[in-house]
């Protein structure tokens, strides 16, 4: 029998914790509701995060959840790219949009060339927040993106069958990449936030869309009660080998390769054109700039979004001591789990 996913009732992944908010019974005004959850602002933000069923949010990404989960009608064909951020949005979306619509684009004119990967794939919270009547992309595409939890996902989403991919990080690398992107967005007239109090926030679990392991293992857990829905991969395992997963997840969106693109090299096409080598050296992602609602002055530069792309790096910032910390922490968060994010 094809497995479905978890209704609200029998399912562990939406238990309520005091923190959570049943949107039923909320305040009728989106102040009315951030005025009562808990706040931190140790990110030295323009705004603090806020503690939404067991998550911390910014302002703006908040209110396109809370919209999302009350207005968002996924439908059966419709596909979710879903991480935390900094553990591979970019590469995900490129690889995604460009096996799906590789029917309808030649690829030595795909949109990537020329649009930043964010722009091809629309995220779940900022850009449906802003248009929720936009119209399907190029093609009939329906891909969507998203950084909000599994538990707090619409429920049009995790009560149909919809196909999910879900990328993870080692969370030292995650969290080395989301530091650095952090302390770039910001403003000049905000102070940066050191190395040392970043760390220390994301131990305790205060970071965007954090805590990180919760995050995850939301995922993991609905990959294995839902194996036909999900696809749930890690970024070093993609990098090690990108053909591999590349025809995977064009199995998994239902636009598998055929033995005629194969042998035509489209597979590894599609690769070079999704690297982070070429994406990043495109004039739309070094030199380009991008509406960002939380910013000061509302843009940010598409070279934000592409860093290094390299496995290991957080050996270059992390002492040893800081390394094995936060390994031992995943290691007790993701105890009897299955799944291990050590690199």
């Amino acid at each position: 029998m094809e497995s479905s996913f978890p209704s609200e009732k029998s399912s562990h992944f939406f238990k309520s914790s005091k923190e959570n908010q049943d949107l039923s019974k909320t305040p009728t005004s989106f102040k009315d509701l951030i005025s009562t959850l808990p706040k931190d602002n140790g990110w030295k933000f323009c705004q603090p995060l806020y503690l939404y069923q067991g998550f911390w949010y910014n302002p703006f990404v908040l209110e396109g959840t809370i919209l999302a989960q009350k207005n968002f009608q996924a439908q059966p064909g419709d596909i979710f790219l879903c991480n935390a951020p900094k553990t591979g949005t970019s590469w995900l979306k490129a690889l995604t949009f460009a096996i799906a619509t590789r029917n309808h684009f030649d690829l030595s004119s795909n949109p990537l060339l020329t649009k930043l990967p964010h722009d091809c794939v629309p995220s779940l919270e900022m850009d449906y927040f802003k248009n929720p009547t936009m119209p399907k992309p190029a093609g009939g595409l329906s891909v969507w993106a998203t950084h909000i939890s599994f538990s707090s996902l619409p429920k049009s989403i995790t009560e149909s069958k919809c196909k999910i991919i879900y990328i993870c990080r080692d969370p030292k690398d995650t969290f080395v990449s989301l530091w650095h992107y952090l302390n770039k967005m910001r403003s000049k007239s905000h102070e940066e936030i050191s190395l040392e109090e970043a760390f220390e926030l994301f131990c305790n679990g205060k970071s965007p869309y954090g805590p990180y392991w919760d995050h995850v293992l939301e995922y993991w857990k609905g990959s294995l009660e839902c194996p036909n829905q999900f696809y749930f991969l890690k970024y070093e395992d993609m990098k090690k080998d990108t053909i591999f997963h590349l025809k995977k997840i064009a199995e998994f969106v239902g636009h598998p390769f055929s033995l005629e693109e194969e042998s035509e090299g489209v597979v590894k096409k599609i690769m070079e054109l999704c690297s982070f080598e070429n994406l990043s050296n495109l004039d739309v992602n070094k030199k380009g700039q991008s509406p960002h609602a939380d910013v000061d002055g509302g843009t940010v530069d598409n070279n934000l979004y592409f860093r290094k792309g390299k496995v290991g790096d957080w050996k270059n910032f992390l002492t040893f001591e800081m390394g094995e910390r936060m390994d031992n922490i995943m290691e007790t968060k993701l105890s009897g789990s299955g799944l291990n994010l050590k690199a």
